[in-house]
């Protein structure tokens, strides 16, 4: 197996070269037959050959530009010198380069056109190089993410099980010994626990729609801000109807490319971080505004405790607890807040984290169309 491995590597890498040869072939015989028609042109109208040297050199540079490697260059620079010499240059139809000056003159232009071959490919190879390195660092972001994602989700999936077993557990083992109202307690984390399961679940599914490498993987549609909100707030209330929240929206009418669905899932998830992790009484703010006329800004603020400075380094990253803190200790934000990052960044947008005086505040924007929508 190993032998037809590398045989089939090899044959795809012979086929790559010939469609570069035909390429860099096709390209520099078109290029210069383009320039041979212009120099008989200017040559045929006016009378004057000097302007085929030019030419040449523009010819050269097309080359070296569209076409892989040095040779094309370079033997475009010769033919380029050979068809001056011979075509545009008395006397015409032969080659001479013992008349006074022209040998200076031919060896010039020749050097000038293998050092913009030179040049030109080089750039090229830099570009190439330069993209090549953005590709690794995309690649070493979408990796870093996966990680931090896998840790979060860890961590998600530990917590609620090992609650759901150990209230199951006890159920079981003492039903005969609890009260009606310990059975119901019991039965009501279990319910908990599945129904944060159900909507970390709900987590995946979104990110499941996004490819981070290109934002055209996601299905966008002019959606009005207003809408998106409400529903919302409508799937949070039905969730946690004890949270109560405060939204205001700008009287102007807003409608921005989205998918309405990821969006909402942002919200949903930063108004539950809010209601779960404030440990306060008083309403949640949600609160969208236009700024600079091209962006839309939603920003969730709670009146808590607010987050600690180490965590909201970090906090877009999936580490689902802080210093100190037991992986088991409590239900993690980690996997919620990675995938609010990836959804808004797919979005061309971005998010934050800060605390206020009295609690915390995360906040994103989205970009407005610059064309109006129709």
């Amino acid at each position: 197996m190993r032998p037809a491995f590398f045989s089939e590597r090899t044959q795809g890498r012979e086929r790559m070269s010939q469609r570069d040869l035909l390429h860099n072939i096709t390209v520099t015989a078109c290029i210069l037959a383009v320039a041979v028609i212009s120099s008989a042109f200017f040559f045929l109208t006016t009378d004057n050959g000097n302007n085929a040297s030019l030419i040449y050199v523009l010819a050269i540079v097309l080359i070296s530009r569209y076409t892989y490697g040095y040779h094309p260059g370079i033997i475009a620079s010769i033919i380029g010198v050979v068809a001056v010499n011979f075509f545009f240059t008395y006397p015409y139809g032969e080659l001479n380069f013992t008349m006074t000056g022209y040998p200076i003159t031919f060896m010039g232009m020749l050097a000038i056109a293998l050092i913009t071959s030179a040049t030109t490919t080089h750039m090229k190879a830099q570009a190439e190089a330069l993209s090549e390195r953005e590709k690794l660092l995309m690649e070493a972001e979408k990796e870093k993410m996966r990680a931090n994602l896998l840790r979060a989700v860890s961590h998600d999936l530990r917590t609620p099980l090992t609650a759901i077993i150990g209230s199951s557990s006890s159920y079981l083992d003492n039903r005969e010994q609890l009260s009606q109202s310990e059975k119901d307690q019991l039965v009501s984390h279990i319910y908990d626990d599945a129904n944060w399961l159900l909507h970390m679940v709900e987590n995946l599914l979104a990110v499941t729609r996004i490819h981070p490498e290109s934002a055209a993987s996601i299905n966008k549609s002019m959606e009005p801000v207003e809408e998106v909100v409400a529903e919302a707030v409508s799937r949070f209330k039905a969730r946690y109807p004890e949270s109560p929240v405060q939204v205001c929206t700008p009287e102007e009418f807003y409608m921005i490319p989205m998918d309405p669905t990821l969006i909402e899932q942002v919200i949903m998830n930063l108004l539950e971080n809010a209601a779960i992790h404030a440990h306060s009484q008083e309403a949640i703010d949600l609160t969208v505004t236009a700024k600079d006329g091209q962006w839309i800004r939603f920003q969730i603020k709670d009146y808590g405790q607010g987050i600690s400075p180490e965590r909201l380094e970090t906090i877009f990253e999936g580490s689902p607890y802080g210093a100190g803190e037991s992986a088991d200790s409590k239900r993690g934000m980690g996997i919620g807040l990675t995938i609010c990052k990836t959804i808004i960044t797919v979005h061309g947008g971005t998010i934050t984290a800060h605390n206020h005086a009295h609690g915390a505040v995360f906040a994103f924007l989205l970009p407005i169309p610059t064309q109006p929508c129709a």
